[in-house]
């Protein structure tokens, strides 16, 4: 039996979110659950169970498989092993970790939604900033998805579970916006298809720190997890070889001296990519805990400046990005339909609260 066919409750991608995910800090003594059992296949030589494990497991990384088996939860024959052991043929590999396994089961979830457009293929909705939009470690309640089986639970056709229905393309939890999901398989296809083809339309809004000196431009940098920080991601130069191609277009919709207001484009939808993007051109967006934009970047330091800026953080306590437009041929009428959502309330308080800010200064629109 190869891992592939060894795995008894897990898929690899859900063993990957786990491995990803444990708390290395082991404790002597604490009880283990299995979540993944492998038996080795008869021809297999001699390796590495790290660099086995790797070529099995793509999403993750060589580190976290060997600080997971460097802390006692990869299992050889029940005896824990360290990460250089080398596989044998029939050798029982499980995953041993710190917690029950998670039913991922989407249940239908009573949860408000934002309903923008909807028909019997696709369903359009605005998120709240806050929603997580899929179940994984750490939310396995309470997305958009369970919200979404709950909308469509008489729809006898729309099984949440299903991997050819549902959720066509995510946003962040902290970003608001439209999403599009798909009620059929053939939607699901034919939208997805779109979205692989870069020919979908979609913009942010984005307020980040400081001033342009132009009125548009374009970004282009490959976009890869930050080696320093694997919660974020960072910017590599395009000829690399690092991370996959990311270009973000961007035009400046109103200037307040210390941040901007931006209409961001995407030419492609890379994980965190206008965040990644602007932080790499030196403008993080306001209030973005995760890419530096919680801090005072522009402006004065005196004792006034700093209160309003607080007051600011309080009014949008998250980035100030919103997913305004999205744009996409109907998978079954061939019609080009286009949505538009209004700014959240946060992000419309923010925008208020700088320009009336702005104009009860004696700044201008340098740059400064």
């Amino acid at each position: 039996m190869t891992l592939a066919s060894g795995l008894l409750t897990f898929s690899n991608i859900m063993a990957e979110d786990y491995i990803d995910d444990i708390d290395i800090e082991d404790e002597e003594g604490q009880q283990l659950y299995e979540h993944l059992r492998v038996v080795v296949d008869k021809g297999q030589e001699p390796l590495r169970i790290d660099k086995f494990m790797l070529k099995k497991l793509q999403h993750t990384s060589r580190n976290r498989i060997q600080r997971a088996a460097d802390a006692g939860f990869v299992h050889v024959n029940d005896r824990p092993v360290k990460s250089n052991y080398r596989v044998r043929p029939f050798d029982v590999i499980t995953l041993m970790l710190d917690r029950p396994q998670y039913d991922n089961t989407i249940e239908p979830e009573d949860i408000p939604l934002n309903v923008v457009y909807e028909d019997t293929d696709v369903l359009v909705v605005n998120k709240p900033a806050g929603l997580v939009v899929h179940p994984g470690c750490g939310n396995y309640h309470g997305t958009l998805v369970n919200a979404v089986a709950w909308h469509l639970k008489d729809v006898p056709t729309y099984d949440p579970n299903d991997p050819e229905v549902g959720l066509v393309h995510r946003i962040d939890k902290d970003t608001s916006g439209l999403l599009v999901i798909a009620k059929t398989p053939i939607a699901k296809t034919k939208l997805s298809l779109q979205f692989f083809n870069k020919t979908t339309h979609r913009s942010y809004n984005a307020l980040v720190w400081g001033n342009f000196t132009e009125d548009e431009g374009r970004i282009e940098g490959n976009i890869a997890r930050d080696p320093k920080d694997r919660m974020r991601m960072a910017v590599f130069p395009p000829d690399s070889g690092v991370g996959k191609r990311a270009v973000t277009h961007y035009r400046v919709i109103e200037r307040f001296g210390y941040v901007t207001l931006v209409e961001c484009i995407l030419e492609t939808g890379r994980t965190h990519q206008i965040r990644a993007h602007m932080r790499h051109l030196g403008h993080p967006l306001f209030a973005d805990e995760r890419y530096g934009g919680m801090e005072i970047l522009r402006g004065n330091r005196t004792g006034s400046y700093r209160q309003f800026i607080e007051n600011c953080f309080r009014i949008c306590p998250r980035q100030a990005l919103h997913a305004k437009t999205l744009g996409f041929v109907h998978p079954t009428t061939g019609e080009q339909v286009d949505f538009t959502s209004h700014l959240p309330v946060d992000m419309e308080m923010l925008i208020l609260k700088w320009r009336k800010y702005i104009n009860g200064t004696n700044l201008n629109n340098d740059v400064l």
